[in-house]
């Protein structure tokens, strides 16, 4: 069993920064997906894809995957560099573009 211990970043759709202060241990599937003959469904076999557990900090997510005996892999997250503008610089005498309409 494959895993991958990350922080997840903060999806499009939000503006905040809920849900990405803590790690996630996610397992890889091994991705044995059929086909039901009677449905047509796609189904799976391996239900551990569905599992995601999460943990305060990278060391306890470790040494879970450790002590269970899961392979793993970290990905480092990184910060996502801020822009700091205030809606004044908009009207600035030394705009480095003229205004335009």
């Amino acid at each position: 069993m494959d895993a991958r211990i990350f922080k997840p970043r903060k999806s499009a759709m939000q503006s905040g920064r809920a849900k990405t202060h803590e790690w996630v241990l996610e397992f890889r599937s091994e991705d044995a997906r059929f086909s039901d003959p009677l449905m047509g469904w796609t189904s799976i076999n391996d239900t551990t894809g569905q599992v995601r557990l999460h943990f305060e900090t990278r060391e306890q997510a470790i040494d879970y995957a450790k002590r269970e005996k899961i392979t793993f892999t970290v990905e480092e997250s990184r910060e996502p560099k801020r822009l700091v503008k205030s809606y004044s610089e908009n009207f600035s005498a030394d705009r480095k573009q003229p205004w335009t309409h």
